[in-house]
């Protein structure tokens, strides 16, 4: 109940005001779009622990986690709960778990290596410079997402439409999704899934020769014998045709990365001028007269 005191009016009659309660503090950690943020974190983490052995269980998992980043956006505009908490969870969460699956792949094909190297160090640094550049540059109230059109129309489009940044998002995680089927069901791109005499060297194109088997689980019988077993059995035609249709969106996607680099350093070496100005600095050293 709010506090009273007692306090004398003119006719000296005794009257009560009430004190306002102090207001409850919100936790932001437990708004609703953070807790789903926190399940995304968890389905990611599942999905990594059956990554190595479990197609199917992995690829479901890690869907649900990519899906449920729109769910979040749309929690926190119905209840009215976007924090910069909620933002950088969500960013760090689509950085760390789509890296988590390059890395996956460039263990799956050691000689495209490279190529997922660059394309997570394209992904963090991109994303990173974007961030730091609108909060340091753009001031208190500046988000990410709220991009200028005069700096880039392509990233006013990308960040302001909700729809194009999620079909972007979302083709190209499926692209990499279906390469992740591909290593367990392609012998195009991994020759190690050929049967005995089918290898010829013209579709060496993934890894090298692996191990058999029995070499890397000592029970035949065991629970990840039976998953290898049952992945090299599945059948390549619908992870073909998932990363054929998304792979002119995911090329979309590593463009807009370049963009988003590019722009948000011409940014902050704009700042950097202007701070220069504001010091005086080159500091012209007067030549000393004889």
């Amino acid at each position: 109940m709010p506090e009273t005191r007692s306090m004398a009016n003119g006719n000296g009659a005794a009257v009560r005001s009430a004190k306002p309660a102090k207001d409850e503090e919100e936790n932001i950690f437990l708004f609703y779009p953070n807790l789903i943020g926190y399940s995304r974190v968890v389905l990611a983490v599942a999905s990594l622990y059956y990554m190595p052995l479990h197609p199917r269980t992995c690829s479901l998992l890690y869907s649900i986690s990519c899906l449920l980043d729109a769910l979040d956006g749309l929690a926190a505009r119905h209840f009215e709960q976007s924090t910069k908490f909620g933002a950088v969870l969500d960013m760090v969460t689509d950085r760390c778990t789509t890296a988590c699956l390059l890395v996956f792949l460039a263990s799956a094909w050691p000689r495209w290596s490279i190529v997922f190297q660059g394309l997570i160090s394209l992904d963090l640094a991109s994303h990173y410079m974007h961030m730091y550049a609108t909060l340091s540059m753009g001031g208190s109230g500046q988000s990410h997402k709220k991009v200028d059109e005069s700096r880039s129309w392509v990233l006013k489009m990308y960040y302001s439409n909700n729809k194009v940044l999620f079909t972007f998002c979302a083709l190209n995680e499926l692209f990499f999704i279906a390469l992740y089927l591909l290593s367990f069901s392609s012998p195009l791109l991994s020759p190690t899934l050929l049967k005995d005499g089918e290898s010829p060297a013209s579709l060496h194109m993934g890894s090298p020769a692996a191990p058999k088997p029995s070499m890397i689980f000592t029970s035949p019988w065991s629970a990840g014998a039976m998953e290898y077993a049952r992945a090299n059995k599945m059948d390549s035609t619908v992870p073909w045709i998932l990363a054929i249709i998304s792979a002119p969106v995911m090329l979309g996607k590593q463009w807009i990365n370049v963009i988003q680099l590019v722009k948000a350093s011409k940014w902050l070496a704009e700042g950097d001028l202007l701070e220069r100005r504001r010091q005086g600095l080159p500091r012209k050293i007067a030549k000393k007269t004889q």
